[in-house]
């Protein structure tokens, strides 16, 4: 067996260990993994209850790489996050303290409780890779994810992200309500895990993901071959969004902004995670489809009529697939 075969295998064992923890929940922790292995953030919106952090700190259990947990509140200030410089008497100097933001896994909870000023520190982070405080700039780790949650359901003490940042967020991932099957599953396992803690038994140990292992999956997935029809279609995809006109005159009357370039970054990267994860060394067609509403929900604007309407991004995005041939 293969070093590159042991990797692959090590994640798609990850994912059915998680998988039996985080019950009717599939299509979610695949989104974790795609997430992990495209070096990029995800935002998890879900009513209350979902397993939304319980799932991305099984994820984060599963890694060799520093997990924290931030609450994000009303009150909470930037240096919370990007730490600041405290001033040493001793010295005369001032000295950096790193905040949480310098860990690999940051579990960003309930995101949309913090202010604008807080947001805006989450930014340079996310995008770049670096924090600055005063005249410094400090780089993070070379493992780094932003994996947030949200409520859609509760509105007070709750603040819009800016769009610069939903942007910056690879994937945007809604969680529904389990079915009637994994909910039974669910009473199964939170009632043994109750039991387990009474007996004093440990929780099942997670295969282990190192994070060279991480790396090496990375370098996998961006060699996949990538056909040009595939490219072309990606790209056609995201045009619809930015000159919906020229296709669709619905769609044109719904659409007020389309994706940024981001928007095709991000349906490539996950078509080819979603690739390697099934064990071809191809893309097709169904895995830029499969990722397709996840990478640009966030990333298409509605006008206010079709808002009044009640039309949803999901429904301009599976009118864009119908509208785009696929090769």
């Amino acid at each position: 067996m293969t070093t590159n075969k042991i990797c692959r295998e090590t994640f798609i064992r990850l994912s059915h260990e998680i998988e039996q923890q985080i019950v009717g929940q599939q299509a979610l922790v695949q989104r974790l993994l795609l997430t992990l292995l495209c070096d990029g953030h995800l935002l998890l919106e879900g009513a209350p209850g979902l397993a939304k952090t319980r799932a991305i700190k099984t994820l984060a259990s599963g890694l060799e790489a520093d997990f924290h947990r931030i609450q994000f509140t009303p009150d909470l200030l930037p240096a919370d996050l990007t730490g600041s410089d405290v001033f040493r008497p001793e010295t005369g100097s001032f000295t950096f303290n790193k905040g949480p933001l310098f860990h690999n896994v940051i579990l960003a909870d309930e995101i949309n409780r913090a202010p604008a000023k807080v947001q805006s520190a989450l930014l340079e982070a996310m995008e770049e890779r670096q924090i600055t405080v005063g005249a410094a700039s400090y780089p993070l780790p070379p493992l780094f994810l932003v994996m947030a949650t949200q409520n859609p359901i509760e509105q007070e003490g709750t603040y819009p992200l800016p769009e610069a940042q939903l942007d910056r967020f690879l994937l945007h991932v809604r969680v529904d309500y389990p079915d009637k099957n994994a909910s039974r599953k669910i009473l199964q396992l939170v009632r043994q895990e109750a039991l387990n803690s009474l007996d004093h038994q440990e929780a099942p140990v997670l295969t282990k993901v190192t994070q060279e292992q991480v790396f090496t999956a990375r370098r996998e997935i961006m060699q996949l071959h990538l056909a040009e029809t595939i490219e072309e279609y990606i790209v056609e995809i995201i045009e619809t969004t930015r000159n919906p006109a020229q296709y669709d005159q619905e769609l044109s009357s719904w659409i007020r902004w389309g994706s940024s370039p981001r928007g095709a970054i991000a349906i490539e990267r996950a078509a080819r995670a979603t690739a390697w994860l099934a064990e071809r060394d191809f893309v097709t067609p169904e895995d830029v489809q499969k990722v397709t509403s996840d990478a640009l929900r966030h990333r298409i604007l509605l006008n206010y009529e079709a808002e009044a309407d009640g039309i949803t991004t999901q429904q301009c995005i599976d009118q864009i697939l119908i509208n785009v041939p696929a090769p």
